[in-house]
């Protein structure tokens, strides 16, 4: 039994990544699949898709390479954990990496990016960062 799915579908994409495969098998929750249409949107991943299987969900990731072969993701970290929440204000969020990173935000809107939420001006709690 999996505590933390974020977490879980986190690793799963670090460790696809690593092994050069090109897709990746996620367990389904409406955080994980919010996190995951945002690495689409943003172009860290192709594409992603929810199978159902009667009762049970996942989601098929297909990974994202550049034209050396290498994964477009450096660094996938989670950062709010179950044991430790962690939660920025608007102006904490503004940019990461100097623009080139993205930080994924829980808020009172929904799953978001830091550039929408920045937008809507609101803050939340930081579930994970990419770049």
């Amino acid at each position: 039994m999996v505590n933390d799915l974020i977490a879980d579908g986190l690793t799963r994409i670090r460790n696809a990544g690593m092994r050069r495969l090109s897709t990746a098998t996620l367990l389904h929750s409406k955080v994980v699949e919010a996190i995951v249409n945002i690495l689409v949107e943003k172009g860290y991943l192709e594409s992603a898709n929810v199978v159902e299987d009667g009762v049970k969900k996942t989601i098929n990731v297909v990974l994202k390479y550049d034209e050396n072969e290498r994964c477009v993701i450096n660094e996938l970290k989670r950062v709010s954990k179950p044991g430790r929440r962690i939660y920025k204000g608007r102006d904490d969020i503004k940019r990461f990496k100097n623009g080139y990173g993205t930080i994924i935000v829980s808020t009172s809107k929904g799953v978001l990016p830091n550039d929408k939420a920045y937008e809507l001006g609101i803050g939340g709690e930081v579930l994970c960062t990419v770049w």
